[in-house]
């Protein structure tokens, strides 16, 4: 796969999409269902559906409203948020799930990015790293857990190349200090990223132009790029989105 996806993130929470910015101050802005029908029609590549609440409130991803979410798409959805165990990861793709991301379930037991690959395969897991900037670590970034409330004292380079070791497929870095912001994706933390390990890295948190897309993976060196607030609001159509990486001599995806 040589072209770059844009792959529209549903945060939802009670069972509705929302957006807000360091993963606080959330605004609901409609059903998850309905949107990713939207995203598919428009011609997103994949989609991402977080239940950005369920591992703080000690509890399993929103069944209903993946399904429903399921249901109304037919290009790959990867589901995170609450997946604790390999029991929870077999039930999301009973529903059809594409692939499950798993952060704080992961940094508290490592096995279990290990156990999933080696049961249902590299390609269904992804691990997603929160980071947020810290200059007691190597890298300059510090994994954060629990819907980004709590540093975990990892270095973010060194577990991104930890989680590639025990299997993970794709990894999606996320920034506290840029997410919802629209300033741009942490180009630094991606790039430091991406050269760290061979699998797929997708940009994550702070993407609000069209150029911020083209400097993920000019500068951030990824592979694929998550798109939420410039999407949800209606700032860029996904064809825009291509139509301008395309135009910067980026392969993208015209399905």
């Amino acid at each position: 796969m040589n072209y770059r996806r844009i792959i529209p993130c549903l945060d939802v929470k009670n069972g509705k999409l929302v957006k807000g910015v360091n993963f606080v101050n959330l605004k609901e802005i409609g059903d998850p269902a309905e949107n990713a029908r939207a995203y598919d029609e428009a011609g997103a590549d994949e989609l991402v559906f977080l239940d950005i609440t369920a591992t703080v409130e000690e509890r399993k991803t929103l069944i209903d409203a993946v399904k429903r979410t399921v249901a109304a798409i037919s290009i790959p959805l990867t589901v995170g948020g609450g997946i604790r165990t390999c029991d929870d990861i077999q039930e999301m793709l009973d529903l059809g799930v594409s692939r499950l991301s798993m952060n704080s379930a992961a940094v508290r037991r490592p096995e279990l990015v290990e156990e999933a690959a080696k049961r249902f395969g590299s390609d269904r897991i992804t691990v997603a790293i929160d980071t947020r900037q810290s200059l007691s670590l190597p890298s300059g970034y510090e994994v954060v857990v629990r819907g980004g409330t709590e540093g975990a004292g990892l270095d973010a380079v060194a577990w991104a190349k930890r989680v590639e070791s025990l299997g993970a497929g794709a990894i999606l870095p996320t920034s506290m200090d840029t997410d919802g912001k629209q300033t741009g994706y942490d180009l630094p933390m991606t790039r430091a990223i991406a050269d760290a390990v061979k699998i797929p890295v997708i940009a994550s948190g702070g993407a609000g132009s069209l150029e911020h897309l083209r400097l993920g993976v000019t500068d951030g060196h990824a592979d694929a790029l998550l798109v939420a607030s410039i999407a949800h609001f209606g700032t860029f159509t996904i064809k825009q989105m291509k139509d301008y990486l395309a135009a910067h001599n980026i392969p993208v995806n015209w399905r």
